[in-house]
């Protein structure tokens, strides 16, 4: 089946629409509403905004996406990630929850919009792959820790204490004696509840379930009299459109916060449709998708919440419900618009502990041990760096924790092009062809003939090592070497500071009179090899397609001429 082609660079996840699909799309848009509803309510202790704002994220900013973008699947809407660089970074601006501080994330969204609309503009979709998967790990364990440990004190009826995770857990275990029993009930039981439903049937919308009936408790028992503190009046119907208000001094925070945000968006979001979009063998545009997480951002800044992302979670319920087009997600946005308009309400009674207990379990949930045990199995340096993400966004922040794992990252890259295997090619015990070994002298290729094979681009970096690797095993030999074949199969480029170093290296092999041969598929590395020296001029048996090919023509060009 080939590719499906977009019909339109807008609508791209509307259209065509399919009859014989409306039914399953609009039921998985209900499922969405009854499991997500509860969640990004519980996003807002994260974000530490009033409650109706996680709400408002699965407005005007999902609608904005499902017209503007092209992923059939993306679900946008509030998410974990995102809501926790919020908090980390905007706390000390004004106090949580209120109006200044709602202007503040508000702002976030409007700027993260921009962001995303410039990336656009400019397609620089691409940028998604420079956080690598392991860092992604890294950062949402990070957060999980740090939301987990974060609401350790809500369940037990506790005010929020210290700055990061290994703070918040001993400040909760040193005031285990002032806990309130009925915040810890009440809590436990949403737990079992939502738990309990997931084991059950994964389907089932636990968190709805245990809200619904913490409202009924709280209306039939007074729980407010009995000490629980509840969510209090929400605002009934559409959020107002208002246009932040910023002091200039706040501007350098809420740029900080948006570059934060718009790097995890950019990553988070461009795989989750990606990977959707691969498994039923569509094509979505990465930077049609950008346009629409942009308009989605900048609707959800004027209309009073904070900044969405493409949810991972939610895209997963929404495909796991049959849900197949994102008129899902506009039925998901018309049942949010119903409970605004007409139940906010009950809300209201819902004790704030259901609120702790739903984001503890998502932070749980957050916490990736299997792909941290798969990383230190497969890769232990990028191990390394997901560990070091997640002790830096548990205890000092989100934002620094996504420099350091992207700065990491690159540093390990780097440092594997830096120091490249390398590799001498030797003939095969029952001498018929060749294969490579670790670099060591006494490895010939023929009589008097190395094979060398380095197996990265030559940039400033790596170029003299490169020149000082092939000069030691060429002058330090009990053999006399007489000819070198490079195996440049494994470079795609030479930078101007590596063909400098390819030039002295060419006149060091020249003078003690060794010939050479180039090994490559590339034409353009043909001609850059040669600009510099290597595999042209009266030592040099020329470039070739394969190590045989090159080694045959040295060994004849090594041929003594026949005697007269």
């Amino acid at each position: 089946m080939s590719p499906r082609v977009l019909p339109a660079p807008w609508l791209g996840g509307l259209l065509p629409v399919r009859r014989e699909q409306l039914a399953a799309d609009m039921l998985a848009g209900l499922t969405l509403a009854a499991l997500a509803i509860p969640e990004v309510m519980g996003y807002t202790r994260i974000s530490r905004t009033p409650v109706e704002t996680g709400l408002y994220t699965m407005l005007l900013p999902m609608v904005a996406f499902a017209l503007l973008g092209s992923s059939r699947h993306l679900v946008v809407a509030a998410d974990s990630a995102t809501a926790a660089i919020l908090a980390a970074t905007l706390l000390g601006l004004a106090a949580p929850g209120s109006p200044e501080y709602v202007g503040l994330t508000m702002a976030v969204a409007v700027v993260v919009g921009l962001f995303l609309l410039l990336a656009a503009v400019l397609r620089l979709g691409f940028l998604a792959d420079f956080l690598s998967r392991s860092a992604l790990i890294g950062l949402l364990t990070g957060i999980g820790l740090q939301v987990a440990a974060g609401e350790l004190g809500g369940l037990l009826g506790l005010a929020r204490e210290g700055r990061g995770a290994l703070q918040q857990i001993g400040s909760v275990l040193s005031r285990l004696g002032e806990a309130r029993p009925a915040h810890l009930l009440m809590a436990l039981a949403v737990i079992v509840v939502i738990v309990g439903c997931r084991a059950w049937n994964p389907r089932l919308p636990g968190a709805l379930i245990a809200v619904a009936g913490s409202i009924a408790a709280s209306w039939l028992f007074n729980l407010e009299a009995r000490g629980l503190t509840v969510v209090g009046p929400l605002p009934v119907g559409l959020p107002h459109l208002a246009i932040p208000r910023l002091e200039a001094s706040q501007w350098n925070h809420v740029l900080l916060t948006a570059a934060s945000c718009f790097v995890v968006i950019l990553a988070q979001s461009a795989a989750t449709s990606r990977a959707y979009a691969q498994r039923y063998e569509e094509r979505c545009d990465e930077n049609i998708d950008l346009i629409g997480l942009a308009c989605a951002n900048v609707v959800a800044g004027l209309s009073g919440t904070f900044v969405v992302n493409g949810s991972p979670t939610k895209t997963e319920m929404v495909d796991g419900a049959g849900g197949r087009s994102q008129i899902a997600q506009l039925t998901t946005a018309g049942v949010v618009l119903v409970v605004l308009l007409f139940f906010t309400g009950p809300l209201a009674r819902m004790p704030s502990v259901v609120l702790s207990a739903i984001v503890f379990l998502i932070g749980l949930k957050l916490i990736d041990l299997a792909g941290m045990a798969e990383l230190r199995r497969l890769r232990p340096a990028e191990f390394l760096i997901a560990l070091a993400t997640v002790v830096t966004v548990a205890q000092i922040g989100v934002m620094q924790g996504t420099l350091l794992a992207m700065v990491l990252s690159l540093i390990e890259q780097v440092r594997h092009t830096y120091r490249p295997r390398t590799r001498l090619w030797c003939p095969n015990s029952e001498d018929k062809g060749w294969h490579t070994v670790p670099v060591d002298l006494g490895i010939f290729a023929a009589p008097g003939i190395l094979a060398y094979r380095f197996e990265a681009n030559l940039f400033y970096a790596n170029a003299n090592r490169f020149s000082e690797e092939v000069l030691r095993i060429v002058s330090q030999q009990r053999e006399p070497v007489r000819a070198l074949v490079i195996d440049a199969s494994g470079i795609d480029d030479i930078d101007y500071s590596a063909g400098k170093a390819l030039q002295e290296l060419s006149r060091q092999l020249r003078r003690r009179g060794i010939r050479t041969a180039v090994v490559t598929g590339s034409k353009t590395i043909v001609g850059q090899i040669q600009r510099f020296g290597i595999g042209a001029g009266e030592e040099s048996a020329g470039s070739f397609t394969t190590v045989k090919k090159a080694i045959h023509a040295l060994q004849r060009a090594l041929e003594p001429s026949p005697t007269a």
